[in-house]
């Protein structure tokens, strides 16, 4: 069958793109990406193409962005270009090139989908680096989840060349006289990839000549052998996980029967990126005294009395404030929402999530920041000073609700009122009370 009736085919049979649907061809100028982008446009479909320079190959890279722009030009495509400074992003973030360089392209590519109302970001890659992750990832202990390889379809991301081998791309292109650039990096032995692809699996192939069938089969193999596990693992992690205020509640009696169980647990916490490692630790401090944390890349897991806490890493700055002028409404802080009013009815009204605060003893702008060490304040119906952090372990609050807490702040640096727990005895409406700040927390 002609290759454009196959790549019809694996758009609608595999992908399900209709063909109205408008792609973001992503077009780095060499042979599998110009491939991709002449079917593409060979079978009429909207499209607009988007180039990345990572300015890494000095003319290399300026004669990779002219090709691409000539290709748009001669089709009557829009073309974006996106210029980074790669090198430094990788510095800043303490990662490697190509690392960066995945993070800034796949980044830029969805603002730019969403810019230009696209319905899939189309990436060139095909059967060789289909296998090629699959042992990439078998060297980095990523699991029975690495060893899906490169799935055709993950987000709004597709990949339309899968069912081709790099063997056959290169015949394509050069039939159809397809003008492309090669990159010299791929050439090169000192990235993991390019060692896989040019030591590792030509020995695969001396060991057996259908090498990459079969190596395609047993992807397919554990890619559904992924999904029957998660079939199992999703109906556990439903009834133990629970989303609350921002951050993902465990409850310790249900996750209970499960912690001996290494390795349900690590598929229980697998999309938090919990090393086995680090849910071991927390196996062995299962029944001991809580505030224990334990951290992936991206996430931080709190062992409290009664349950887990998970929360994403960096959920807010600790030294984030909003200031507070008299003539403010609404406003956003913490994620909550707040309205402030000023009144001259000066009856205690008890409302949840609101404080009624003497404003004549206010010294504005007021504000509202988190929790530091070091805070205390003189709490409403108790006797004396406290220090908040002692407030907080009388109260039965956990650590990561602790740092959430917005505290408000007067202009003299007193603490006003330790929102939805307590106000500061000090701003009390009296019977001198002439005019009531109200500040409302939902």
């Amino acid at each position: 069958m002609e290759l454009i009736y196959r790549f019809e085919n694996y758009l609608k049979e595999t992908l399900a793109i209709d063909s109205k649907s408008k792609i973001l061809l992503a077009v780095s100028g060499g042979k599998d990406s110009m491939l991709m982008s002449s079917l593409f446009l060979q079978l009429g479909y909207d499209c607009v193409i988007a180039h990345c320079n990572f300015m890494l190959r000095g003319e290399a890279s300026e004669l990779d962005e002219e090709l691409v722009l000539g290709f748009a030009k001669k089709h009557g495509v829009p073309c974006f270009v996106k210029r980074f400074d790669t090198t430094v992003y990788a510095e800043n973030c303490g990662i490697s090139i190509q690392m960066a360089a995945r993070d800034l392209r796949y980044a830029w590519f969805e603002e730019l989908r969403i810019r230009e109302d696209a319905d899939w970001i189309a990436i060139g890659q095909h059967r060789d680096d289909h296998i090629e992750t699959m042992l990439l990832n078998l060297t980095r202990g990523t699991g029975l989840q690495g060893l899906q390889g490169i799935l055709p379809k993950r987000g709004h991301v597709i990949r339309p060349l899968l069912f081709l081998a790099a063997n056959e791309i290169a015949e394509v292109a050069s039939n159809k006289n397809i003008i492309y650039r090669d990159d010299q990096s791929n050439f090169s032995t000192k990235y993991a990839r390019n060692k896989i692809r040019l030591e590792i699996i030509p020995k695969f192939r001396e060991l057996a000549p259908n090498f990459d069938e079969i190596a395609t089969e047993n992807i397919s193999h554990f890619q559904e052998t992924y999904q029957l596990l998660q079939s199992f693992i999703e109906p556990i992690r439903s009834t133990i996980f629970f989303e609350e205020n921002g951050l993902i509640r465990i409850d310790r009696l249900l996750l209970n029967k499960h912690i001996d169980h290494t390795a349900l647990l690590f598929e229980l916490f697998k999309p938090y990126g919990f090393s086995k490692q680090v849910l071991e630790d927390l196996q062995k401090s299962w029944g001991g005294e809580s505030g224990r944390l334990f951290q992936s890349l991206n996430f931080e897991l709190l062992l409290d009395r009664n349950n887990l806490w998970l929360r994403p890493l960096d959920v807010h700055h600790e030294d984030s404030f909003w200031t507070l002028v008299e003539n403010s409404d609404t406003f956003e802080f913490g994620n909550k929402h707040f309205e402030q009013r000023i009144d001259t009815d000066v009856g205690l009204k008890i409302m949840n999530g609101s404080a009624q605060i003497d404003y004549d003893k206010l010294i504005f702008p007021l504000v509202l920041r988190f929790w530091k060490e070091g805070d205390y304040f003189f709490p409403l119906g108790m006797s004396g000073r406290k220090k908040l952090s002692d407030f907080f372990i009388q109260n039965k609050v956990n650590l990561y609700e602790k740092k959430n807490v917005p505290i408000l702040i007067n202009g003299n640096g007193d603490i006003i009122w330790v929102v939805n727990y307590r106000l500061d005895n000090r701003y009390r409406i009296t019977e001198s009370t002439k005019k009531v700040f109200t500040l409302v927390c939902k």
